[in-house]
């Protein structure tokens, strides 16, 4: 039986494409396709009404903000807290002030003071939010937290990008409150802070993931690398990859396929297309990305807004080799990381990790 349109809508484009390769009717197919169609061209003209309107309420320096409270807008509505409503709203609102205020702290403190900071906000972001990285919640503040380092602002923009903070927790705590409110009743926060154990997997991907985009932000600040966020979002997508693992070598290919065919079909679209289609190829990226369900296609879908960006400011040509050139040194770092990460934490942290480490050394991997 065909579900109800409003149902197919919500659903990931994932697992209508499993629908779609479950039916033997060809209506029925097209009934899921139409869906996936619909589904991305409302969420494009919703996030580019959504944007707008805060863009121009509070600034277009907030711009990043905005985006970033869309995205919790439409994570939130699916994926909670694993605690109670009242402990989720005021960790919510700890989010936003980290969100707000860590980015501006680190473009005006001394290199030195870098990792702690990025270290300790980027941490507790992780803590508060992903109990269970499976769900992507990880993933979502990772990219917030990446992107709006990448676009501090300071004085009266922070004042607005402080208020718009405000609207975005009205927003997604009701949204929270909601849809959530009557889950994990019995669960309190510091319910989860008792079972800190640095030793399961979940709390030794937060570390690692904490620690690794850390150095990696701090390097591109510290040595002034132009986009350095870019180097951040490479670095975060192979440590992001859970269950946890020291193998990240197949999403170190595969961010790197992506990245460079997305840009160099931006390249070959902005070149052959008319000078007014160019501001229509980020949302074309957008509209690509809601039929996506491969993580090559997908990196390769977003590389298209980015690179609308990044071509106002240093050029077409420029931006798309900084943006493999960026995506290249944070998978490269990443994918050390990860490998120096996971032996250290075979000896110190998963005695059970131990004969893994020795079966790849024998030439007999059993990590995936």
């Amino acid at each position: 039986m065909t579900m109800r349109f409003y149902d197919a809508l919500q659903m990931d484009p994932s697992i209508l494409k499993r629908k779609i390769a479950a039916c033997d009717a060809n209506d029925e197919k097209a009934y899921y396709w139409i869906a996936m169609a619909v589904r991305s061209i409302l969420i494009v003209a919703f996030a580019i009404v959504f944007i707008s309107l805060l863009s121009s309420a509070f600034g277009s320096e907030n711009t990043p903000l905005a985006v970033v409270i869309f995205c919790m807008m439409l994570g939130i509505r699916f994926v909670n807290f694993e605690y109670c409503i009242g402990d989720s709203l005021v960790t919510l609102a700890a989010v936003l002030a980290i969100l707000v205020l860590a980015p501006s702290a680190a473009a005006v403190l001394p290199t030195i003071f870098l990792i702690p900071l990025h270290f300790a906000s980027f941490f507790a972001l992780l803590y508060m939010t992903t109990q269970r990285p499976e769900m992507g919640n990880g993933g979502l503040y990772s990219f917030a937290y990446i992107y709006l380092t990448g676009n501090p602002v300071h004085g009266e923009a922070l004042i607005h990008r402080s208020l718009l903070a405000l609207v975005g927790y009205l927003i997604c705590g009701a949204i929270l409150f909601a849809k959530h409110r009557d889950q994990h009743k019995n669960t309190r926060f510091y319910h989860v802070m008792r079972k800190f154990d640095l030793s399961s997997p979940v709390r030794l991907w937060q570390l690692r993931m904490a620690l690794g985009v850390s150095l990696v932000l701090t390097a591109g600040q510290a040595f002034g690398v132009e986009r350095f966020m870019w180097m951040g979002f490479a670095c975060a997508s192979l440590l992001s990859e859970y269950p946890y693992s020291g193998n990240t070598s197949v999403r170190f290919c595969q961010r790197i396929i992506g990245a460079v065919a997305g840009s160099c079909a931006f390249l070959a679209l902005y070149l052959i297309t008319p000078e007014a289609f160019h501001p229509l190829m980020g949302p074309l990226g957008g509209l690509c990305l809601g039929f996506c369900t491969d993580y090559r296609y997908k990196t390769a879908m977003n590389c298209f807004g980015a690179l609308m960006l990044g071509t106002g400011i240093y050029g077409l040509q420029e931006a798309v080799i900084l943006r493999i050139v960026d995506t290249f040194l944070g998978v490269a770092f990443g994918l050390v990381f990860a490998a120096a990460f996971h032996r250290l934490a075979a000896v110190r942290f998963l005695p059970s990790l131990k004969s893994e480490l020795s079966d790849q050394e024998s030439g007999e991997s059993l990590i995936p």
